[in-house]
């Protein structure tokens, strides 16, 4: 099950970005989003977030 970003709490830090080894994660509307089809849920994102804005959904 692929990963979610809160947009409502997303910083735009850009730290989750970095670590998406499948690259899953864009910018959009000065937010982070995470693509469901490319999202592999290793969870490497959501254990970087500094406001714990990413989980599984």
């Amino acid at each position: 099950m692929a990963y979610k970003i809160a947009t409502d709490a997303c910083i735009n830090c850009g730290a989750c970005e970095g670590e998406c080894p499948s690259e899953a994660i864009s910018e959009v509307d000065d937010k982070r989003v995470i693509s469901e089809d490319s999202c592999v849920s290793c969870g490497s994102c959501a254990s970087v977030c500094p406001v714990g804005a990413i989980s599984e959904n």
